[in-house]
């Protein structure tokens, strides 16, 4: 049985949504690239031609682009190491049964020396190696173009592609300021531990291939927001949110919000419409956002931009409506804690909707889910 379950898919479920991202930023790499750059058709005169192996490329780049092995260091400098390598042993050896194993296995050793592993590498030697007759016409020219030059153009439409579609390429640095602008690190990744030490771990357990150290930062800190969470006990939503709810309309102008933010302290306001039904909800970063547009666009003062953004004798006053969130996080009643907490705890989300059949019925600002967390520690404490 265990033998059986060895030979199953050994990657997590994805998503339709992920898989079709993916294909597609393949799809429009490939062929801008083969509109654009190289050619489908082999050109041994400029050696600009499309190659196998910048498929391979392509699955690392638009569907694992946080992957080691799909960097821009490991795409660019693989994909043309290799190439300088066989086109080396391809003008030496002319033995085809030698020539082609010896330039993958020197290719290999080249690119993991240089920190450049990128498995499509050994495509592109095997590529050189079994076609001498191009490679006595293009030489070295060949690690240039196609395989540097349309490696560069993949990576470039990559990082594009991933911008555009909600994606990070190149991956996280260790050093990246959090993301409101400082030196600390986000709050789920302060972990106590140090790039070495995580370095390390990735080392022991022979995943330095397969994770960054960013990226194994933000998983150590999920795990210990899941275990926290479970410790927390059987909790939900329903018995931490706030029932008393102060709600706007789309209509309600933004000077009455700004007066309900003041008279309330509240950080958010939900927006409803006809029996409670919710359609959105305002944040006080979004009051602050929409002046700082205007000062912009207006060449004004923040402080200029803000009241006039909140006077409500204009002609045409900016409404509720015209500034809530439609696509925040929100829970139902039987939404646990373990849910919960990773929604708010990098301070994107100050408060979390709690909607049952489309109409809202509570709220679990962060306030409420830190004093839930403190009476469950207390209670541990006294156990």
């Amino acid at each position: 049985m265990l033998i059986l379950k060895s030979l199953g898919p050994a990657v997590a479920r994805v998503s339709t949504t992920e898989a079709i991202r993916a294909g597609l930023g393949a799809l429009i790499g490939l062929g801008l690239i083969g509109l654009f750059v190289l050619s489908p058709a082999v050109d041994l005169e400029l050696g600009l031609y499309l190659v196998a192996p910048f498929g391979a490329s392509s699955v690392l780049l638009f569907a694992v682009p946080n992957s080691p092995l799909a960097q821009p260091w490991s795409a660019i400098v693989g994909n043309t190491v290799a190439a300088l390598v066989a086109v080396a042993v391809c003008l030496l050896v002319t033995d085809p049964v030698l020539r082609i194993p010896l330039a993958v296995g020197l290719a290999v050793t080249a690119t993991i020396l240089c920190r450049a592993v990128h498995p499509p590498a050994g495509a592109v030697a095997m590529t050189a190696a079994m076609s001498p007759e191009a490679i006595a016409h293009l030489g070295f020219w060949f690690a240039l173009a196609p395989v540097a030059i349309g490696t560069t153009a993949l990576v470039l439409l990559a990082t594009i592609y991933a911008r555009l579609t909600g994606r990070h390429y190149p991956f996280r640095q260790f050093e990246d300021p959090s993301k409101f602008g400082t030196e600390d690190r986000n709050p789920t990744e302060r972990l106590g531990l140090s790039e070495d030490q995580l370095t390390e771990i990735l080392d022991r357990y022979s995943q330095s291939f397969n994770l960054g150290v960013e990226d194994l930062a933000r998983l150590i800190g999920a795990a210990e927001l899941q275990a926290a969470a479970q410790s927390s006990g059987p909790l939900t939503a329903q018995d931490i949110m706030s029932h008393s709810l102060v709600t706007v309309t789309p209509d309600t102008a933004l000077g009455q919000i700004a007066d309900l933010f003041r008279q309330h302290r509240f950080t958010s306001l939900p927006v409803v419409g006809p029996d409670a039904t919710f359609l959105g909800v305002i944040f006080q970063m979004h009051l602050i956002t929409r002046a700082r547009a205007d000062a912009l666009r207006l060449d004004r003062g923040f402080g200029a931009a803000l009241r006039r953004l909140l006077d409500r004798d204009r002609d045409r006053p900016v409404k509720a409506g015209d500034i809530m969130s439609v696509a925040s996080p929100r829970a139902t009643t039987n939404t646990p804690i373990g849910a919960l907490l990773p929604m708010m705890a990098d301070g994107d989300t100050d408060a979390v909707p709690v909607i049952e059949y489309g109409k809202i019925v509570g709220i679990v600002t962060r306030t409420d889910l830190i004093a839930a967390l403190a009476r469950s520690a207390a209670r541990t404490a006294n156990a």
